[in-house]
């Protein structure tokens, strides 16, 4: 037993040996190249790191709470989930946001933007639902319910639903982006973000922001079409209109 537990120890050693050896050979050699592995890593976080900036600097002076939001004619708030139906408690708190304003005065429809692209998950009527039983008229809310992600969502309120001017309503880790993306969809926007308690969502939510800010950028730049565009939709400006009579 002695003895092949000398081999086994040899050649275990062997094996650590290799793969340090194998290890050096990968890093590089000398002061020079480690200076630029490390040049390398930092260009990189940067490069990350700038699609997020340019959503800070574009929503810098445009973000409010909601006792000093900016007055538009038209919310949009953003989906933000499903529970056995009934909005999550982020978008619940959405949702109670865009009611105080209306109550306010500081809007006067709540266009609602979501997910329905299966028969049993319907984001925007269950927003309809949860805003008509806190005060708000169903005539002055309008669906979207084909709001699919955030560009798409900004990208149908300017060209399907003709909005020109509006809050923005999110948490506060979303809102910057979405305040970015509706500004290069052509939506003169202004943000008001959510307050929440910082749980795990909240901190997944956070980091989920770094990764999709650089599909952000893309679609500022690259104005793809929203995955479904559709017929243009009347409902916002006969809400106003109804004001006006």
């Amino acid at each position: 037993m002695g003895r092949v537990a000398r081999r086994i120890g040899r050649w275990a050693a062997a094996r650590a040996a290799g793969a340090a050896a194998r290890l050096r050979a990968g890093l590089p050699r000398g002061v020079r190249g480690r200076r630029r592995a490390v040049q390398a890593v930092m260009a990189g976080c940067v490069l990350a790191l700038l699609p997020s900036a340019w959503t800070h600097a574009v929503a810098a002076d445009r973000l409010h709470g909601t006792a000093d939001s900016p007055s538009a004619d038209v919310a949009v708030v953003f989906g933000a989930g499903l529970w056995n139906g009934r909005p999550t408690p982020y978008l619940a708190r959405r949702l109670d946001a865009a009611a105080e304003l209306y109550r306010t005065g500081k809007v006067r429809v709540v266009l609602v933007t979501g997910d329905n692209s299966r028969t049993e998950y319907d984001e925007p009527s269950a927003m309809r639902t949860y805003l008509t039983a806190h005060g708000v008229p169903e005539e002055r809310i309008v669906s979207d319910y084909a709001g699919f992600d955030t560009w798409d969502s900004c990208v149908r309120a300017r060209r399907i639903f003709g909005v020109e001017r509006a809050v923005l309503i999110s948490q506060g880790f979303h809102i910057r982006r979405a305040v970015a993306l509706c500004e290069a969809a052509g939506v003169e926007s202004y943000g008001v973000g959510v307050p929440d308690e910082h749980d795990l969502t909240w901190y997944y939510g956070g980091a989920r922001e770094v990764f999709a800010a650089g599909k952000a950028a893309l679609d500022a730049a690259l104005q793809p079409a929203p995955r479904f565009l559709g017929p243009r939709e009347h409902g916002v400006s006969q809400a106003l209109g109804a004001l006006r009579h």
